[in-house]
This record gives structure tokens, C-alpha cells and sequence, in this order.
């Protein structure tokens, strides 16, 4: 082997794997560069990177395809023995898994339309009343859903610090609030008119914009946005 052929150590401080995904960010590694940091040596022949890049060569340049390879597998490559053959195959194992729960796009509400299709199911065919919290971004992204409360036919007690102490443990920008009338009656009671004033009052003082608060039965809802009482 020619002596004055430049190991990892003797580059440039830049082109080192772990120097330069600290320098310039992990976007800026190649696929080979980010495995080489986790084999962490070549060969006697090859640096981390250069035996990295043979090993995908080998792959046809897939990942998909490394990822297939079993610990026997990546084995049978000069500089590979099992700790690192199963360093590779935990490393992309973890990105498979990550791949599966990946969040999916967030729900954003623009009407009252959208938070009552976001919550109707919740509220089918129940027979008692609940109350729950949609949780928004600034944006209008929904953060969370959450029921706060569960009571009888006839109501349900909601605690004003709960529903705040929510919203801000979701750094939330904005609540729409909901309960169901099980009688079918769409309209709201004076108690119905009277927490939503008391809450969107406690609201301005938080910066938690209390948007919206619906009643919702099996047939339909009914909007306080949309009939200006909020």
C-alpha cells in the first residue's frame, strides 16, 4: 500500500465526516460519508468512506438495497466484522421505523365546517354529554384533540383551569371548544352562552384566542362563530 496514501485523520478538517456534518449539517454528507461515520474505519486499503462507498457500489447505490443486507451479509466486506455490520443494520432499522411513523400532514380548521368533521365521530351516538378541546397553531393547525370532560343527559361540569392549563401545556395559539346535546337540541342553553363568554374572556388574557364553540348532535351543529356570539 502506497504510505502516502491520505487516511481520514490527514484531510482536510472540512472533508471529515464527523468535522463536516458539525460544520456544514448533516444535509451536506454524502451516504457513504454518513456511513463511514458509523463504521468509523476502513481497511488496510481503504478509508471508512472509500470502504462505505464500495459497500453501496455493491448495493447498486441503494439504501433500500443495503438495508436488505443481513449482519452475515455485510460480513463478507474487507473491514466489516459484526459490530459493525450490526451498527449498519440498527442504523438503518431505526430509519425504517421512522419512515412508518412519520407525522402525517396536520389538519388545519378554516371553518366551522372543518371542526365539526374533525370531531362528529367522537360525538356519534353518544347518549351523555362531553365537552372537548380542539388545539390549534397560530396557523390554524390542529395540535390535538382532547376530551376534557364526561357527564350525564343533561350536562357536563368543565373547569376553566383545565382547559387552559391544556392549551398552554400544547403551546397552543387558539382553542375551539365543543359539547354535544344528546336531546338533539341544537340551540344553546344560557349556561352554554355564559361559559363561552367567561372563557373567551380568560382567553385574551392568556393570548389563547378562543375561535369558535360548537354544539354538536347526531343530525348537525351549531356554531357560535357563525352566529357572532363569540
Amino acid at each position: 500500500m502506497d504510505d502516502n496514501r491520505l487516511t481520514i485523520k490527514r484531510w482536510a478538517e472540512e472533508d471529515r465526516p464527523r468535522e463536516k456534518l458539525l460544520l456544514k449539517g448533516k444535509s451536506a454528507l454524502s451516504e457513504a460519508e454518513l456511513i463511514a461515520i458509523l463504521i468509523g474505519s476502513g481497511n488496510t486499503e481503504q478509508t471508512a468512506v472509500e470502504l462505505s462507498q464500495h459497500i453501496l457500489n455493491q448495493c447498486g447505490n441503494s439504501l433500500a438495497n443495503l438495508a436488505r443486507l443481513s449482519v452475515k451479509d455485510l460480513e463478507k466486506f474487507k473491514g466489516i466484522g459484526e459490530a459493525k455490520a450490526i451498527v449498519i443494520v440498527a442504523a438503518l432499522e431505526i430509519g425504517r421505523r421512522r419512515k412508518e411513523v412519520e407525522p402525517a400532514k396536520r389538519i388545519k380548521i378554516t371553518s366551522s365546517t372543518d371542526a365539526f368533521n374533525l370531531l362528529h365521530g367522537d360525538f356519534m351516538d353518544l347518549r351523555h354529554e362531553e365537552f372537548w378541546l380542539i388545539m390549534m397553531k397560530r396557523n390554524n393547525e390542529v395540535l390535538k384533540k382532547e376530551m376534557l370532560s364526561r357527564g350525564g343527559v343533561s350536562g357536563t361540569v368543565v373547569d376553566a383551569k383545565i382547559i387552559f392549563k391544556r392549551a398552554l401545556e400544547e403551546t397552543a395559539s387558539g382553542i375551539i371548544l365543543a359539547h354535544n346535546h344528546p336531546s338533539g337540541n341544537l340551540m344553546p342553553s344560557q349556561e352554554d352562552i355564559t361559559l363561552t363568554k367567561r372563557l373567551r374572556t380568560a382567553g385574551i388574557t392568556l393570548d389563547i384566542s378562543v375561535l369558535d364553540h360548537l354544539i354538536i348532535t347526531d343530525q348537525g351543529f351549531f356554531s357560535f362563530a357563525d352566529e357572532s356570539m363569540i
